[in-house]
């Protein structure tokens, strides 16, 4: 979604305006954000797993990888065909890796650890994208119309496709929150 430049995600604006003003590479700056997120787990009571550690460095290695070697498209319609396609396979994977039970990324977290207190996955995960935006924004991050289409898209897509990836899909109706983290506590995050 960073190379269509029709507008990256919110946590890519906010890291990418990070990035303008330190210097360091997005992908880093998506390592050293992730960790920080990953901290405000720790009131949350959420837990890491495999996937939470895949989440903060594979992705932020790919990313820097990816953009230093893949060339972006020309054609409009291409970088947008390419812009949705990221954002539908951002929130299938979101909910194959957090449904799988393998720990959620770190923003993702963030948001099952805020659901678990009574909100919905699809409100919460939009408040913190629209928060994280303004923010970018306001450090000069790469801001587009595809970003504000990701906002208010990516969490009604999170808030179904957990559930459907879930490893007990009953459970994950009742509360997709539980399956981020095992714990004993359940909440009714989908609502």
């Amino acid at each position: 979604m960073l190379a269509p430049a029709v507008g990256v995600d919110p946590w890519d604006v906010f890291h990418t305006g990070l990035a303008r003003i330190t210097g360091i590479p997005v992908g880093t700056v998506l390592i050293i954000i992730g960790g920080v997120v990953l901290m405000l787990w720790i009131p949350l009571r959420q837990r890491p797993g495999l996937g939470t550690v895949a989440n903060i460095f594979v992705i932020g290695i790919i990313v820097d990888v990816l953009l230093s070697a893949m060339p972006a498209p020309h054609a409009l319609w291409l970088r947008w065909a390419m812009f949705v396609a990221g954002v539908v396979l951002n929130g299938v994977a979101t909910g194959l890796y957090i449904g799988a039970g393998l720990g959620a990324g770190p923003r993702d977290g963030l948001t099952t650890g805020l659901a678990a207190r009574g909100r919905s996955i699809r409100v919460v995960r939009t408040g913190i994208e629209l928060s994280v935006l303004a923010v970018g924004w306001l450090l000069g991050g790469n801001v587009g119309a595809g970003t504000l289409i990701y906002a208010v898209g990516i969490g009604p897509l999170v808030h179904l496709t957990i559930p459907w990836f879930a490893r007990q899909p009953a459970d994950a109706m009742r509360s997709p929150v539980s399956l981020a983290a095992p714990r004993a506590e359940t909440c009714s995050g989908v609502g």
